[in-house]
């Protein structure tokens, strides 16, 4: 067995202490990962002349985006916890399987979808609302994006089994080395060179496949905990079963998310053409500031709070949740603020077109009223992975998005005279309502499972 320590102990010391040293660069990350596409968008935004339609485009695109990530994380979501819980009861040989085998799903799952999206890309942009002015740069974008499918799954994936041992600071060296690249090539490739989307597209392949030989040479390094070793990536059922079983809920959310975008871009079409559809790509991006850091903070409580569960340090479980929860909930609530102040100012950010940002000023209030529940929400439904709480986890990441938003995205237009403002209002109540839900369920189970656990000590 692997006698290395992490340079954090997750089993002693101040945890909220602890849970800033991984948060922070993990959060950064986070915020950092935003870059490899909201950079592309600015850029892209901002060519002269065609700007706000190949922004329109590419928007379009986020959907078979969201997906990729999706299965990035059915393994990377699904394996970090229970690798963490093994590390917690010292079973580190155990761990090392866990990782050897996501590896090898991430690399099935990218085959597939780089030959599936490549080859239905321009009917699946059709369907997700894309016109005759949009579709061109949608395609150009989505098929060399594509193409570097593999190094998107990498990164995303086994970076998890980094932010995991407690290398937070590597975890974000990850996207850090990434992003910068990709900011330095995308003028060049775009403006420079005048590849347009094109050259967006793959500024950010190169910059992904930097970071996923950053991954690949630290985990099969000799600075790692738990090694990435060639014996432990053949497929085993009884080790990948329970990765996917686990990482199901967060494929769920992150796929579902895609299904969403999908949803509210062939309504938004439908209903306020294409200024709405370029409306409503800067909004997901704006929506992403908020999200990704909370994703960060969950990401830096996840180790802590796994590694103690399985130590079964029952108080501090607790207050690594409580911790993580307060964090959440005030940057959630404090960006909401800005965002209701000031929306014009973010929209400005991606497009000078005067039309395009008075609109998503004005839709941004609306899209946005409810966000501030996110920080209640990811922070309980996060929590549930953490303890290995497949089931209900599931349950609440279905809850938002199938069994809320995406039917009030179609209903509510129904009993509404203004169907734009009918579509971007479902988000907001359905925010709030899964928020409420999720968070009260989580207090309930939560002593229930550490009661439970009180039980069998």
């Amino acid at each position: 067995m692997d006698t290395k320590k992490s340079k954090y102990d997750m089993g002693n010391g101040s945890v909220p202490k602890l849970l800033a040293k991984l948060a922070i660069p993990a959060v950064v990350a986070q915020v950092v990962n935003l870059l490899y596409n909201i950079v592309d968008r600015i850029y892209i935004g901002h060519i002269p002349e065609v700007g706000a339609s190949a922004l329109t485009g590419v928007g379009l695109f986020m959907a078979i985006i969201m997906l990729m990530n999706a299965f990035a994380m059915l393994a990377g979501a699904g394996g970090a916890p229970l690798a963490a819980i093994a590390m917690g009861k010292k079973d580190n040989e155990k761990a090392e399987k866990i990782m050897g085998n996501c590896f090898s799903l991430l690399l099935i799952f990218s085959i597939f979808l780089t030959i599936v999206f490549y080859i239905f890309a321009p009917e699946m942009l059709t369907f997700f609302g894309a016109s005759d002015v949009t579709l061109p740069y949608a395609v150009d974008y989505a098929r060399i994006y594509i193409l570097g499918s593999v190094f998107v799954l990498i990164v995303l994936g086994m970076n998890t089994f980094i932010t995991t041992q407690g290398f937070a600071k590597v975890s974000m060296l990850t996207t850090m080395i990434g992003a910068i690249i990709n900011i330095i090539l995308d003028p060049i490739f775009i403006f420079a060179l005048q590849m347009g989307v094109k050259g967006a597209a793959l500024a950010t392949v190169l910059s992904q496949a930097v970071g996923a030989v950053w991954v690949l040479c630290f985990l099969a390094g000799k600075k790692t905990i738990l090694r990435l070793r060639v014996e432990n990536m053949r497929l085993e059922p009884k080790i990948f079963g329970p990765c996917l079983a686990l990482g199901v809920s967060t494929f769920v959310m992150m796929s579902t998310e895609s299904l969403l975008s999908i949803s509210f871009t062939t309504s938004l079409s439908k209903f306020g053409g294409d200024l709405a559809v370029g409306a409503m790509t800067i909004l997901t991006s704006v929506a992403s500031l908020i999200l990704m850091p909370l994703q960060g903070i969950c990401q830096g409580g996840q180790p802590i709070i796994s590694y103690n569960y399985g130590a079964g340090k029952k108080d501090r479980v607790k207050k690594a949740f409580l911790s993580q929860f307060l964090a959440c909930v005030i940057y959630a609530i404090a960006f909401w603020l800005l965002i209701m102040i000031v929306p014009e100012m973010f929209a400005g950010i991606f497009s000078d077109d005067a039309e395009l940002v008075k609109y998503t000023g004005w839709a941004m209030r609306i899209y946005m009223a409810g966000i501030f529940a996110m920080g209640f929400q990811t922070s309980c439904q996060q929590s549930f992975m953490a303890l290995g709480q497949a089931k209900i986890s599931l349950i609440m990441a279905c809850l938002r998005k199938i069994i809320l938003l995406i039917p009030l995205i179609f209903i509510l237009p129904l009993f509404m005279e203004n169907k734009v403002f009918a579509v971007f209002m479902a988000e907001p109540i359905s925010d709030m309502i899964a928020g409420l839900v999720t968070t009260i369920t989580f207090f309930i189970t939560f002593r229930k499972l550490l009661r439970k656990q009180a039980d069998v000590q």
